[in-house]
């Protein structure tokens, strides 16, 4: 399981936006980046500059993905056919603990995580607890017994904070992955802008 190398809510801060949309975001509160320079006036971004936000902000949405995984998933959008940053949306997208995350089984993506790596997920009636394992439109994803009594799991469950998308069906413990999404199907809370992101790599 990788480990979690910094506060989750810097990223907030250092993008200047409520990045997973939770109402504890301290950018809620203080707009300005973290640390002693935070409140520094902002100088004009470089493209590299612009690009590497795209790429840090798109990565550390979906929670704990190591640089090494990140840079996998583009190498795989790059060999699919059609255009890349739609398949990099996609791959992540169909990463078990996004499914997890989307179906409302957990309240964060890093919760999500965590979760499938503790062995609470069953992929079509077989136990995964691999967060980064690709799932097929098509494949049923379910709560494990013990998942089920889990209160961070009901409390995400009843929550009305977020609702699930349309490529991914929920019906109790049950969640049923129906396709592939497009950028604009997914529901991010702020702008993601994968096509700097391809720019980004494909210096």
């Amino acid at each position: 399981m990788s480990k979690r190398t910094s506060a989750k809510y810097k990223l907030d801060r250092r993008m200047g936006e409520n990045v997973w949309g939770r109402p504890k975001s301290p950018i809620n509160r203080r707009e300005y980046g973290p640390g002693q320079h935070g409140q520094r006036r902002k100088s004009k971004m470089s493209d590299f500059g612009i690009q590497l936000r795209a790429k840090q902000k798109l990565k550390g949405y979906y929670g704990d993905v190591t640089e090494k995984q990140f840079k996998k998933v583009y190498a795989e959008a790059v060999r699919m056919k059609g255009d890349t940053s739609q398949n990099l949306i996609g791959l992540l997208e169909r990463r078990l603990a996004s499914v997890v995350y989307r179906a409302k089984f957990a309240p964060t993506p890093f919760a999500a995580r965590q979760i499938v790596n503790h062995g609470h997920i069953l992929v079509n009636g077989r136990k995964c607890n691999i967060a980064s394992a690709l799932v097929k439109p098509g494949d049923v994803i379910e709560l494990g017994s013990k998942g089920r009594e889990m209160t961070l799991v009901l409390e995400a469950i009843g929550s009305s904070e977020r609702e699930a998308p349309e490529y991914v069906t929920v019906d109790g413990f049950k969640a049923t992955y129906v396709r592939v999404p497009t950028l604009d199907e997914v529901p991010y809370p702020v702008k993601m802008e994968p096509n700097l992101v391809v720019e980004f790599y494909s210096r």
